[in-house]
Order: structure tokens, then sequence, then C-alpha cells
């Protein structure tokens, strides 16, 4: 399904939204509240959060990228209200609603998910006290409503609060005219997990595309819930055919990035799955596969991050 709405529609959903939000009085327990409920990683998350500066870098008249401990943020301002995208960790929230204060003084409207990880939305629950409504695809809200469990971590994830859910969800696509500005929120097929959108600030020409693109390295692909390397191939291709020269395109981790870049991402997407498929259909097992480094001509330049190349290409071989 596929919608659009003006600047009253998203703020009569706002205000709807808004009306089960947490009292500020209950504001200052959500950080802390859950702690005992969560994976010892997400704890490990939130701490790091806590000595985690967020850094704020402007990208147009009223645009901006917020960076800090958990995914990257993006924040529109304007008499229509703020928009935020993702949330990062709770113990995040105060240095995230520090660093909106620092350039604007706009009132609150909408959180804007990109998919259901943790590092994304585990601050939904103060923002939402802090007056934001949420909006995501409704696998975001499905995901993170029932226990998910990330394999790859041994990761068995508590369903989130109700006031961290999302309370305005979509199919497909939807479409909201604000701050001056028309926002695209596009529904990717299942890539990084089966939830991620990409966000696109069209007068802006500001294009936030998730945890589909890791700017940089390898990316996790989290094949528990509905990842896999052709949807981050395919998912790639279709962040590029928005995209054009000037864009300025917010990756789910690492730096800031232009086309060119995400198109070096995307040919290692192609190629690495391109080498490890083939000799998945010759017969050869995972292991046989990681033991012919299948990511040889790409480990100097992608595997600094989280993942080695081995292990990448274990993920593609699953996945593939």
């Amino acid at each position: 399904m596929t919608s659009a709405m003006d600047r009253r529609r998203f703020l009569g959903m706002g205000m709807a939204a808004s009306a089960v939000a947490a009292s500020p009085a209950k504001a200052m327990g959500w950080a802390f509240g859950q702690a005992a409920q969560v994976p010892d990683r997400v704890a490990q998350g939130r701490e790091a959060a806590l000595k985690t500066p967020i850094t704020t870098t402007k990208l147009y008249d009223n645009v901006y990228l917020l960076q800090g401990a958990g995914g990257n943020m993006a924040l529109q301002t304007g008499r229509d209200g703020l928009v935020l995208i993702d949330s990062s960790f709770s113990t995040s929230v105060p240095k995230v609603r520090e660093a909106i204060a620092a350039v604007s003084h706009d009132s609150a409207e909408a959180l804007i998910n990109t998919h259901w990880h943790y590092d994304h939305t585990d601050g939904n629950e103060g923002m939402r006290a802090a007056g934001y409504s949420i909006y995501a695809h409704k696998n975001t809200r499905e995901r993170m409503s029932t226990p998910q469990t990330i394999q790859f971590f041994h990761l068995v994830m508590p369903p989130s609060p109700a006031p961290a859910l999302p309370s305005i969800t979509f199919s497909d696509s939807m479409q909201a005219w604000h701050n001056g500005d028309s926002l695209d929120m596009v529904h990717f097929d299942p890539a990084h997990t089966d939830t991620d959108i990409y966000i696109h600030f069209q007068k802006a020409n500001v294009l936030h595309v998730g945890d589909i693109w890791f700017n940089g390295f390898y990316p996790f692909i989290d094949e528990s819930t509905g990842g896999a390397i052709s949807g981050m191939i395919n998912a790639s291709a279709k962040a590029l055919a928005v995209a054009d020269g000037s864009t300025k395109i917010i990756p789910g981790h690492g730096p800031l990035g232009a086309k060119a870049d995400l198109q070096k991402y995307h040919d290692m997407l192609s190629a690495v799955r391109d080498k490890v498929a083939a000799l998945k259909a010759g017969g050869a097992s995972e292991q046989e596969v990681v033991a012919k480094k299948p990511t040889a001509d790409f480990d100097a330049a992608w595997g600094k991050g989280m993942l080695g190349g081995d292990v990448f290409a274990g993920i593609v071989y699953r996945t593939v």
C-alpha cells in the first residue's frame, strides 16, 4: 500500500499517537527500567552510548546528520516540527536531545525508524516521551512487538515496551510534505532485514538508507530476520536509482557518502556474491568456500570493520 499525506495529516497522526506517550514524570525511567530485561550485548551498547558524544553535521539548510554510538541519525528542522530518523540507544537520548536543541527549538513531531534493530530503535521510548510519534514499516512494529532471535550474535531480544513501538506503519511507501520538503519513505525488499526502508528528503537531496549500507566495511546481514546478500545488492541498486551525483547519502553505519561510494559498495557485494554462488553451485561446502578466500580482492578495503572477509563469506554462502 502506498500512502501520501500533507502536513495536517502528518500532524494529526502525530497528535493521536502522542496520546499513548509516557508522561514527562515517567520519562526518566526508560533508560534504566529495561536494563535487567535485555541481553548483555544491548547493555554493553547502552554503556558505550553513555561515553560517546553526538556529533552534528549540517547537510542542508534544515537537515543534519547526527552520529553517536548507535546507527546514524538524521534530523529535519522547521516550523512544522522536528523529524528525526532513528533513535540510537536509550542512554543516548539525553545527548541526542541536547544536540537537537543546539540547532533548533522547534517542537517534536516524527521519529522514523529505518528498521527494527536495537541500535536504531532502543531510544524510541525516550523520544516518544519527548513528544515524537513513531513511523516505520509494518514489519518493524511486528518484529519489535514479539521476541526476536539474531542467530549470528546468539542474541534473543525480548519484545519492546509498548511506548517504543511504531504507532504509524505502512507496507510499501509513504510520502509526507513537511518543512517545505517532500519526504519519501520506501520499503526495500528483504535486504539487511525484512524491515528496511529509505527516507529521501527530495529538496534537500539527502537520502538515509539505513543498514543496507555499511560505508567502508563489510555489512552485517541479519539472516534470522529476512536478510540476504541478493536483497542487499537489490536494495543498494534501488538506492542508487534514487540518488544523483549531488545526493548526500547517509549509511546506517560509517561516514556520510555519495553515489560513487555507494556504487563501489554495490559492486563489491555483487562480485563477492557471484564468486560464492559459483562455488556453492559447484558443490563446495561453506567451510570449503571460506577456505578459497572469495573476498581476498576486497579485504584490504572492506575488511577492517566488524566483520572480516571469512565471516562475511560465510554469511554470503548461507544467504545466497
